[in-house]
């Protein structure tokens, strides 16, 4: 498709969505939990229709040699296509944001002033591998009454224009327009170009894909973007832990999954801490073969008990491996671990192990990061677990939406005045 023919579609798709978007940001609570409840029945119907297209997808994939991780996030089995429609029930019981109005106070002018949630507009949703972010991204913005225009990765093809058939079907008998939620009918990447600079019809864009992909999209995007590049989470356990909470948590926060961005990359550990944990957790992690690359403290304590490590390079505090590998370091005080943690985070998401309120509290307060916790995993970052429902994303930004983005990260504020004839004097 020539450049001309690729902004002409994008014109094509853009201008549906905004005239769609308008009528779907006024629709009733009603019809939207209409569209997602005939979604969900849709899915479950037409099993046997997106595994035969998903199947062919796969095929192809592993014909082009994708490595193994790759194939399983693109595999949609029975499973995980009845999680995608429990996930519409689920988004079909939350509160509809659309609308709601607080903090409504009167002034002395007489008039009264709040503000109003409402729909983004048109969002552009940029996304690799994995088809079950097609569902997710259409499910919420359906609540949140935004349309969106969906690009998948080329791998995915099939199964995504597949499921977007029935996206279009559940709007359409719903008595929405099913133009609201568009699956782009192509993967050419210069599609991704027109989308990212057509300010004229999108007004967020939101990646969902590896650091490639969202570096190039800071770049060239034109458009605010609700994204993060990386995840280098922490977790701290101060001088007060717990040791048996903290041998628990910084074993899921690293172990329970490698790759996503919610898993702990630096494990921090008070000195007086340090004697008692190291050994247990280190034991731990050499069991199930992570790598652990120490500062000189820990790599002391570690190495005499009998475990194998490595020495930390400077580069390793600033990495997210997404893999076996963990980055271990002795601090000397909390200040100093918040003072790391926001030095070599990337203001994801970081926790704190400890039984003493006034570390939680300062750590809570100080820690820059879209989500921080308090004697949990940082594994349980994410949408679904906050109960947001489900998540478009996660933003370390601090402009608009932070931390998992849910239904109320889609929508934003404006301002009404409710007035009795006044004027400015």
């Amino acid at each position: 498709m020539s450049e001309l023919d690729m902004h002409a579609l994008m014109e094509q798709i853009g201008r549906a969505a905004r005239e769609s978007g308008r009528v779907l940001a006024a629709a009733s609570t009603e019809a939207k939990n209409r569209a997602l409840r005939t979604l969900a029945l849709l899915i479950r119907q037409n099993e046997e229709v997106i595994s035969l297209a998903n199947a062919d997808d796969v095929a192809s994939a592993r014909a082009s040699g994708l490595p193994p991780a790759f194939i399983d996030r693109l595999t949609v089995t029975p499973p995980v296509l009845e999680t995608m429609a429990l996930g519409c029930e689920q988004i079909a019981k939350l509160a509809d944001p659309v609308g709601a109005i607080d903090g409504v106070r009167p002034q002395e002018s007489g008039i009264l002033v709040g503000r109003m949630r409402v729909p983004l507009g048109v969002l552009g949703i940029i996304y690799e591998a994995r088809p079950n972010v097609t569902i997710d991204a259409a499910a919420l913005a359906i609540k949140s009454g935004n349309a969106a225009i969906l690009r998948g990765g080329s791998e995915a093809a099939r199964t995504n224009a597949a499921l977007g058939v029935l996206v279009a079907r559940a709007l359409k008998e719903s008595g929405l327009p099913e133009k609201a939620i568009q699956v782009a009918p192509t993967t050419d990447r210069a599609f991704v170009g027109e989308l990212i600079t057509a300010r004229k019809y999108v007004d967020v864009i939101i990646p969902r894909g590896g650091k490639k992909l969202i570096a190039r999209l800071q770049e060239e995007s034109l458009i605010p973007m609700i994204h993060h590049l990386d995840g280098i989470c922490h977790t701290y356990v101060d001088a007060s832990a717990d040791i048996g909470m903290a041998v628990s948590v910084a074993d899921n926060a690293k172990t329970q999954r490698y790759a996503p961005c919610n898993a702990t990359e630096t494990l921090l550990v008070h000195m007086s801490a340090a004697p008692d944990f190291l050994p247990l957790i280190g034991a731990i992690y050499a069991k199930k073969g992570v790598e652990m690359r120490c500062d000189g403290r820990a790599m002391a304590l570690l190495s005499g008990a009998g475990l194998d490590v490595k020495r930390a390079s400077p580069e390793d505090w600033d990495t997210e491996y997404n893999a076996p590998i963990i980055s271990i370091g002795v601090v000397d005080s909390l200040s100093e671990a918040i003072e790391f943690i926001n030095n070599h985070g990337s203001h994801h998401t970081d926790a704190i192990i400890t039984t003493d309120t006034r570390a939680q509290s300062r750590f809570l307060r100080e820690v820059d990061s879209g989500s921080v916790m308090v004697n949990c995993s940082t594994r349980l970052a994410d949408g679904f677990v906050y109960g947001l429902g489900a998540e478009i994303g996660i933003s370390n930004g601090k402009l608009h939406a932070r931390g998992p983005v849910g239904l109320e990260g889609l929508t934003s504020l404006k301002y009404i005045v409710l007035g009795h004839g006044e004027g400015r004097s």
